[in-house]
């Protein structure tokens, strides 16, 4: 089991890392994290909402993303409140307070589902959250030291020394375990290291006669194209070297806002320059404006007007600039929301952007499926994309009906978790370069949104160079992820103790 002294510390890749690691040596691993609290969500096969970290995990793993993969889902709504996803279903909001009452009640059910996954794979990689020095938190743990008593595994403790201080967090973290906590941790690791590894062994060195625990490697700071919660700061205020010839696409970040991996093939591309917009003078260089996902559209939208968003959007609108909403950004591109359940919050109703002519009501239960279909439309920047295959995953709490001849039809659904449907899914305003979905993971599908960018490129003017997946896969986004996940394997064959590591995961067998 994987632990750190901290959030974002690097645990999700590790573990990522090394489920590749056995996956290429011919083991059937997975990994398992009993409580994950993430606004990224991905649904299966059968319709279940589970983390994207351990679907990231899992495809390094080469295999199907699996709900037992991570039980317990924790999605905030607001100041004090989240959404509680057990086994992949809406179990029910609660305030954190209210979860620490109820969680001890989960421990059985934690076990259970793990050994579900157990019995059908040889390994299982576990990752904790956060710190297992949060003492505050230790009474009825299920995420670390509590989980791997649970299931008696082996811990080794990772560190961040990017961020400064890791001899003092390590040690310190294992100060504050108990006696036989500490006894579980069999080596820590030390990650995100810049420099002359050599400048660093005296500390090494120094680090093991204090803490009597070995140091297992010291791995670099890297940049990979993955889908890891861990570097979404980093992706957040990240900034490409300028290029006047590039695409420049815009997404709003919201402060609710929701699975941001939507947009990581966006940075995978070259010819577009991609960043997160915190303020409306930063849209003004756009060609194309996202608005992203959210887990409070009402709010988010609120935040959109009370700092000039709305008007500035209508403005981008008339000057050509591409408009593209995803999710609860798409409820906030229409005329109005309606609450009357109180989903979100206490807000009845609240006016839209004016964007799209279609109208949003919240209801009480929560759509979660995979769909496919395809692109019906052949105007504005679709004109290639009819036809195109589209696959995604829908999650949200609303229902949006068009009301108007100012739309039309964007996606066929013809596919609905594996059976066969037919309904329309998101529009397009009919003068307009304003788009509107509800289908997660659609920028995933490379032919459209490469001849969607493409034809983007020729109406702003911009067509110097190609747009293409870089490092030559070209319209093959799945090779370069696969690519992605060899590259992090081969980082850390070369920077960790393998063997050590190997011996500490078999020991008992």
């Amino acid at each position: 089991m994987f632990q750190g002294t901290a959030s974002s510390v690097g645990k999700s890749v590790l573990v990522a890392g090394l489920c590749r690691i056995l996956y290429e040596e011919g083991h059937k691993v997975a990994p398992f994290k009993s409580q994950n609290m993430s606004l990224n969500s991905f649904i299966t096969e059968d319709g279940k909402e589970m983390g994207r970290a351990q679907v990231m995990q899992a495809e390094a793993a080469g295999v199907k993303p699996s709900v037992l993969m991570n039980p317990v889902l924790i999605k905030p709504t607001g100041e004090m409140k989240a959404q509680y996803i057990i086994e992949g279903e809406v179990y029910k909001d609660m305030t954190a307070m209210d979860y620490h009452q109820f969680k001890p009640k989960l421990k059985h059910k934690v076990k259970e589902v793990y050994e579900k996954l157990e019995a059908s794979f040889d390994t299982i990689i576990l990752e904790g959250a956060g710190s297992p020095a949060e003492i505050n938190l230790r009474e009825g743990d299920i995420v670390n030291m509590g989980m791997a008593e649970l299931v008696d595994a082996p811990v080794i403790l990772i560190g961040d020394i990017d961020r400064g201080g890791v001899f003092a967090s390590l040690a310190g973290t294992l100060l504050l375990l108990s006696e036989e906590e500490r006894a579980r941790v069999k080596g820590v690791v030390i990650n995100k290291f810049r420099g002359d590894v050599e400048i660093l062994k005296p500390g090494l060195k120094m680090l093991e006669d204090i803490i009597k625990i070995p140091v297992l490697g010291v791995v670099p700071y890297f940049k990979l194209a993955l889908d890891d919660e861990d570097s979404v700061s980093d992706i957040f205020y990240a900034q490409k070297a300028k290029n006047e010839n590039d695409l420049v696409i815009k997404i709003i970040r919201l402060p609710y806002m929701s699975n941001f991996t939507d947009f990581n093939i966006l940075y995978s591309l070259d010819g577009v320059r991609v960043s997160y917009a915190h303020a409306k003078e930063e849209l003004k260089e756009a060609d194309l404006v996202i608005i992203p996902g959210s887990k409070n559209t009402i709010k988010d939208l609120n935040y959109l007007k009370q700092n000039g968003y709305d008007e500035c959007l209508q403005e981008l609108k008339e000057a050509g600039v591409a408009i593209f909403g995803i999710c609860g950004g798409y409820q906030m591109l229409g005329r109005m929301l309606y609450n009357p359940y109180y989903i979100e919050n206490n807000i009845e109703h609240m006016e839209g952007l004016n964007l799209l002519e279609i109208d949003t009501q919240f209801e009480c239960e929560k759509t979660t499926t995979q769909v496919s279909g395809c692109i019906v439309n052949k105007t504005g920047l679709l004109k290639n994309c009819k036809d195109t295959y589209i696959e995604g995953y829908e999650i949200h709490m609303g229902q949006t009906i068009w009301q108007g001849e100012g739309v039309v039809p964007f996606v066929e659904i013809q596919t609905c978790l594996g059976e066969k449907t037919s309904r329309i899914e998101g529009y397009k305003a009919r003068e307009a370069d304003v788009y509107g979905t509800y289908i997660h993971g659609i920028f995933d599908q490379v032919h459209f949104t490469l001849a969607f960018l493409k034809e983007l490129a020729q109406k702003r003017g911009k067509m110097e160079g190609p747009i293409k997946i870089r490092n030559g896969y070209e319209e093959d986004y799945a090779r370069f992820k696969d690519h992605e996940y060899t590259k992090l394997a081969n980082i850390l064959r070369d920077h960790l103790d393998l063997e050590a590591i190997k011996h500490i995961l078999y020991e008992n067998e």
